[in-house]
């Protein structure tokens, strides 16, 4: 696998950007991962917490990892009584 140059969060295409060693340029859309795979608020906001304070970590979990089994270990939905 390439090294990655460069991960930033683009705000004006709303999509995290990797840049890697041999010039390929990898946009993930951030909106399209949420709708597809974040089930409620606090998945979303747990996702919208990575994309803005660790990018890297945000593009590894969607490329390499489980995002819904993350999301489902880090998030609790207590419904108010």
């Amino acid at each position: 696998m390439m090294k990655i140059l460069s991960c930033e969060f683009n705000i004006d295409t709303a999509c995290v950007e990797l840049r890697l060693t041999d010039g390929t340029l990898i946009s993930i859309d951030c909106t399209a991962v949420e709708n597809e795979v974040a089930d409620n608020m606090y998945q979303r906001s747990e996702l919208d917490w990575l994309i803005y304070n660790d990018p890297a970590a945000y593009a590894d979990l969607i490329l390499n990892g489980d995002p819904e089994t993350y999301l489902k270990s880090v998030t609790e939905n207590k419904p108010l009584d």
